[in-house]
């Protein structure tokens, strides 16, 4: 009789139960595997995962002035741009068998099972890169189960289709370090302001310490966390064999040093840039119906702008591969400027120190004005009519009607107090109780301004800035602003004059001009120089002093048409009414027009228009776009000659002699001021032979300004934006802008010949 052996029934029993479970696992991977069983991507998908990458403008030396992305901002990175600290922290700390295993580490799996969890997940980086390429939020049990064996079948896909090293890059190109630092490049400058390349090993042990949980380990709100974690990736290298027990302890005595920089598009260099050249890479081809009737203006420059530059719609021009058209927020492309960065900053220092003390002079003259910000010229119907329509511009107004408010009660709203922040130069923003309609009175105190400098031979915008401060006053007034210029209008009349055969040295008798308009009306310029009546004046001395009436005889020698063909040569492309007016500046021009304009007299008759992008480049680094720069022939070399010296002129010894005797600026350097009635505009264009540059300023509406001449004309309220710029300029010898550069005129040209 046999004995009974009582571990049978267990042994069949278990042995059931593990091939049971054995088989049931690799059915389930099978399902999965035949993409019966949850989700599995395409082998197209993993072959080219659906990346988004953000596109980078990058300045002319090199510098990264910001991105565009929709939802992150991750920047694409080559193996060969990562820091071996940076690879040997990663596989010390996360995946140590990462060059052994297929995808999936097995014995890892099973130790982290068997020692619950105390040993590390068991996830290799090839299954973290699935989970965080193609593993959504689980909704329930099933597919949280289901999660483990589909992104072992992905981490196996993956190492067939791609080398360690890919995989590797995909990882850290792929996890996101918190604050919008998606991708290894953005978070080495989000909190290091480095590259991959660059980084110490300290920095690469700490990004590498927040892969396990970047919200625990977050080293802005937990310095200490992410210290200790810093730490243990440290002793983990030296643990197989990556840094020595030296280098280990010399590094992790080493405190945490930031240098954190958060990512806002509103912050950084260029901001006004950025913006603009956004706006028109993703510019659609205009149609006359989307523009209001008063705005028909505005789509006439579009459409010739969509006509003919071909950086205005870039990405709806071009297409990729597929056929779809370049997508500026997630394609990766590269944005290659003509911007240098040192000049950028240079004139948004400029911009800063001009106009925070302009602000402080403009609040000392509102303080005695009963109807501030606004003119005493104006009247209390003026002002209600302008700050109705800013009510109806705003975000509050739009919604109330929307949501069906009477005006009373819209009135109302506007006009009851309520807690809010106001900016402010010195203190930044307060916290302040105000009604919305005294915020916005409030907001129209501040002046504004537009600013852009190029090199007059090549067309490369070195420096733009749209406005004080881009956080608080977005209106671009470089490029979307248009204003009265005022006297910079008069180089072109006098260019007219000089291209006819006349000569800076041609004499006038000085007098008043009298207009008989076509409706029989008479219309006679003012002027401020009567004391030189009667006196015989030159060409030149009428263009150094700004001479309203040089200027009105002038215009007797020629046709407002004339005047008006010769303007849009410069490129000057609003509407210009060809009235003898014309002559003293009432029409709007934009900022980048005035400098584009004025390249013409420092390029020999040339003009060259902007270029604000030399290339673009794809995520691969393929070129899809190059941009070079338009010339015209506007006037022959010894027109611009002729204008050459009498624009010095007004720099040395005319309206704009402050650039010598307040800014010590010596270098070779012509210019013009301009000032509208009742000083509402300030402006000053200037050039060297290889920088030209203008900046305009004044207030949101032309009712805004000062109501006295000596702060309110545009050699104090522009002028100075221009020289701080050109005092950094020419001091910084990297720049390569010499005080001591001539412009290139030939010895026989005489600016007296013609009047001998």
């Amino acid at each position: 009789m046999k004995t009974k052996t009582w571990y049978k029934p267990f042994l069949i029993w278990f042995w059931s139960l593990f091939l049971g479970g054995l088989l049931t696992a690799f059915l389930v991977i099978w399902l999965i595997t035949e993409g019966a069983l949850g989700y599995l991507p395409p082998l197209e998908e993993l072959q080219n995962p659906k990346n988004t990458f953000a596109s980078e403008v990058i300045s002319a030396d090199m510098q990264s002035l910001g991105r565009y992305y929709r939802y992150e901002n991750r920047i694409g990175v080559q193996y060969t741009d990562l820091s071996p600290n940076l690879i040997n922290a990663l596989i010390a700390t996360e995946d140590v068998r990462f060059y052994e295993h297929t995808g999936v580490d097995f014995k890892s799996m099973f130790r982290a099972i068997l020692k619950l969890g105390r040993a590390g997940g068991g996830s290799t980086l090839t299954q973290q890169l699935a989970k965080q390429l193609w593993s959504p939020r689980a909704n329930n049990i099933f597919e949280r189960a289901m999660q483990k064996p589909i992104e072992w079948v992905i981490a196996t896909k993956l190492e067939r289709l791609y080398s360690k090293d890919e995989i590797l890059l995909m990882y850290l190109n792929q996890f996101d370090f918190l604050y919008n630092a998606v991708g290894i490049q953005s978070a080495s400058q989000v909190y290091f302001s480095t590259t991959p390349s660059e980084l110490k090993l300290e920095q690469a042990a700490m990004l590498v310490g927040m892969c396990k949980n970047p919200s625990l380990y977050n080293p802005v709100r937990h310095p200490e966390r992410a210290t200790g974690r810093r730490n243990i990736v440290l002793s983990q290298m030296e643990k197989y064999g990556y840094i020595d027990e030296a280098t280990r302890d010399s590094v992790a005595a080493i405190p945490l040093e930031l240098h954190y920089r958060s990512v806002d598009h509103k912050q950084g260099i260029a901001p006004y840039l950025r913006e603009y050249l956004r706006g028109v890479l993703t510019a659609k081809e205009p149609k006359a119906s989307d523009y209001s009737e008063w705005n028909k203006q505005q789509y006439e420059l579009d459409q010739w702008e969509w006509e003919n530059n071909p950086l205005y719609g870039f990405c709806e021009k071009n297409k990729k591969a597929d056929g779809t058209p370049y997508d500026l927020y997630q394609d990766g492309l590269k944005i290659y400027t003509t911007i240098d960065s040192r000049m950028q900053r240079y004139a948004e220092e400029a911009v800063s120190e001009h106009m925070e003390a302009q602000q402080k002079a403009f609040f000392k003259e509102l303080k005695r004005k009963k109807n501030a910000p606004f003119s005493y010229k104006l009247t209390q119907a003026e002002i209600d009519g302008i700050m109705n329509r800013s009510m109806r511009q705003t975000d509050r107004y739009r919604n109330m009607k929307r949501a069906g408010a009477s005006m009373d009660s819209i009135t109302a709203a506007f006009m009851t107090p309520r807690e809010m922040q106001i900016f402010d130069y010195d203190k930044g923003m307060i916290d302040t109780i105000l009604s919305p309609y005294d915020s916005i009175k409030w907001l129209k105190s501040y002046l504004r301004c537009g600013f852009m400098s190029m090199d007059p031979h090549t067309g490369h915008v070195k420096a733009y800035v749209g406005g004080p401060n881009f956080a608080h006053f977005q209106y671009d007034m470089t490029t979307k602003g248009r204003r009265q210029v005022g006297s910079t209008v008069k180089p072109y009349l006098y260019t007219l004059a000089m291209d006819e055969g006349m000569w800076p040295c041609d004499t006038w008798v000085y007098d008043s001009v009298v207009f008989i308009l076509p409706n029989g009306d008479r219309y006679v310029p003012r002027d401020t120089h009567d004391k030189y009546w009667g006196d015989t004046v030159t060409l030149t001395w009428g263009l150094k002093e700004s001479s309203n009436w040089m200027s009105a005889y002038l215009m007797t020698l020629f046709t407002p048409e004339q005047l008006v063909k010769m303007m849009r040569s410069f490129g000057i492309k609003g509407q210009l009414d060809p009235v003898v007016s014309l002559c003293l500046g009432p029409c709007e021009v934009s900022v980048e027009e005035m400098v584009d304009a004025y390249t013409t007299f420092a390029n020999k008759g040339i003009r060259t228009e902007p270029l604000y992008v030399t290339r673009i480049e794809d995520n691969n680094g393929n070129v899809i776009g190059t941009f070079t720069p338009r010339t015209h022939e506007i006037i022959s070399e010894t027109t611009a000659y002729k204008m050459i010296h009498m624009l010095r002129a007004v720099l040395d010894h005319g309206t704009g002699v402050r650039v010598r005797y307040k800014y010590g600026i010596t270098a070779p350097m012509g210019g013009k001021t301009g000032t509208t009635n009742n000083n509402s505009d300030g402006w000053f264009m200037c050039f060297t032979p290889s920088l030209v540059s203008g900046t305009w300023v004044g207030g949101e509406d032309r009712g805004i300004h000062f109501d006295n001449m000596a702060e309110g004309q545009g050699a104090s309220m522009a002028l100075p934006i221009c020289a701080l710029y050109m005092q950094k300029v020419l001091a910084d010898p990297d720049l390569g802008y010499s005080p001591e550069e001539q412009f290139d005129i030939p010895k026989w040209f005489d600016p007296n010949e013609g009047c001998r």
